[in-house]
């Protein structure tokens, strides 16, 4: 559907011989634009309620400034995940707002800061080497609009650090957890509060740790009923199903 096709679909509104919920119905199947390297999905929004993320990982320079470039002009805020610094000057050469966030590894671009949620989201990590998964949870949750706080380095090896926290957590509408050894942290804070926890298990720890696969199987056998478990190091999908919770 291109730009005529769309002008037809509004003239059809106009003259009564099309719904505005049929419209709508139309238009969340737009076409998506193809860049040749990639197939730009401006519609995402639409049908989902958040704009399509970029994953710099794996991309060339030129080929995440293409898509963010074209996200940018179809739309206000733009994400792009496990960026570096290389992909980032070639963004910043065709998209002059971007910020990188180097904490998080992510681009972004925020021309809209109106809050969306409802309630606070929390992002906490077990120890000082998860703050790179648990920024990018911040990043996510703060660019789809949300208010978000940070409570770092309050792990289980010393939890009364925690619990000096225990007031600001409560008032929490959503938490997300990031910890990694033996991702313990999670189940603490479940215990506390009568909110959804999201646990992000990190691959931070020695041998045995697996690169994360010991924290995520102990979060998967959580005895705190409300701690749901994203993949390891996705402080992404955690500050996304975060967002879209904290919406509902």
């Amino acid at each position: 559907m291109n730009s005529e096709s769309i002008h037809k679909l509004f003239e059809q509104v106009r003259a009564g011989k099309l719904s505005s919920d049929e419209a709508v119905a139309k238009l969340r199947h737009l076409p998506f634009e193809d860049l040749g390297f990639a197939k730009v999905d401006h519609h995402r929004s639409l049908r989902v309620g958040v704009p399509e993320v970029v994953l710099a990982q794996g991309k060339t320079p030129a080929q995440v400034a293409g898509i963010f470039k074209q996200l940018a002009i179809h739309g206000k805020n733009v994400l792009a995940t496990r960026a570096n610094k290389s992909q980032f000057a070639a963004v910043k050469k065709a998209v002059r707002a971007a910020k990188f966030e180097e904490s998080a590894r992510a681009i972004v671009l925020c021309r809209d800061h109106k809050i969306y949620g409802k309630g606070l989201i929390t992002v906490i990590s077990a120890g000082t080497s998860d703050i790179p998964v648990a920024e990018e949870a911040v990043v996510t949750a703060e660019i789809m609009g949300n208010e978000v706080e940070r409570l770092y380095d309050v792990g289980v090896a010393g939890i009364h650090r925690l619990l000096a926290h225990q007031k600001s957590i409560s008032q929490s509408r959503v938490i997300v957890v990031c910890a990694g050894m033996e991702g313990a942290l999670p189940s603490v804070v479940g215990g506390l509060v009568g909110v959804p926890v999201i646990a992000v298990p990190t691959s931070i720890g020695y041998g045995a740790s697996f690169q994360g696969m010991a924290a995520l199987l102990g979060m998967m056998n959580s005895c705190a009923s409300n701690v749901s478990v994203v993949n390891i190091d996705n402080g992404f999908g955690a500050g996304y199903v975060s967002s879209l919770i904290n919406r509902l």
